[in-house]
């Protein structure tokens, strides 16, 4: 990441992360379903994502416990600004 683009990171609000994280980790989503809901998630909040890039993030955060720092560094790596 450039330092220009790293002044721009948004910090999405630890109430948000932690929704997102709740709905992901409790929900019994497939990661079909968890990437929807990463997608949606990110729209909401004025990003696009690609559907690969969101499955594969939601594989990621499936296969360890994320914690909101990582989940926010997940959006980071996925999110594009529309």
């Amino acid at each position: 990441m450039t330092k220009a683009k790293a002044a721009h990171v948004e910090r999405f609000a630890d109430a948000d992360l932690t929704g997102l994280r709740e709905d992901l980790m409790k929900s019994g989503l497939d990661s079909w379903q968890a990437a929807d809901l990463i997608s949606s998630f990110l729209a909401a909040r004025g990003y696009g994502v690609s559907t690969q890039d969101a499955r594969t993030a939601a594989f990621r955060m499936e296969s360890i416990t994320c914690s909101l720092r990582c989940l926010q560094e997940e959006l980071e790596k996925i999110a594009h600004v529309m």
